[in-house]
């Protein structure tokens, strides 16, 4: 499938909620960063997955600070790379951020604040001290 076939699969949820695991999540959120400026792609990566989770029954399991604190790490990961990447390139370089368990976010949150229904609803800035 296709960049452009993923994305509108996902965007029509028309996508198996199967074959939209952990690190189908990252190259989604890595695809609309290539698409729109940072403010617009959280906007719209995010409005999208919670229609997608809405269209499976899913709703309690959208997280808006797992889904922005991946967004940012993503933007910043790309920045730093200093030259456009592809997926394959982006993915190779960073499997920290394809890790199902979400080890990276640990570096910065503690589990009790990304498990919180704040961390839920509403973007909440890392509470771990010296990340």
């Amino acid at each position: 499938m296709s960049d452009d076939e993923l994305v509108a699969a996902f965007e029509d949820c028309s996508l198996p909620l199967e074959s939209f695991r952990h690190a189908d999540h990252v190259r989604m959120a890595f695809l609309y960063l290539g698409r729109y400026p940072l403010l617009e792609a959280i906007r719209q990566f995010s409005d999208s997955l919670v229609k997608f989770a809405t269209a499976y029954g899913k709703t309690n399991l959208y997280n808006e600070t797992i889904t922005w604190a991946y967004l940012l790490l993503i933007r910043e990961r790309l920045s730093r790379a200093g030259h456009p990447q592809t997926w394959a390139e982006f993915a190779a370089c960073n499997a920290d951020l394809l890790d199902g368990n979400q080890s990276v976010l640990r570096k910065y949150y503690r589990d009790e604040t990304l498990r919180s229904g704040l961390a839920k609803s509403t973007f909440v800035f890392p509470d771990r001290i010296g990340a």
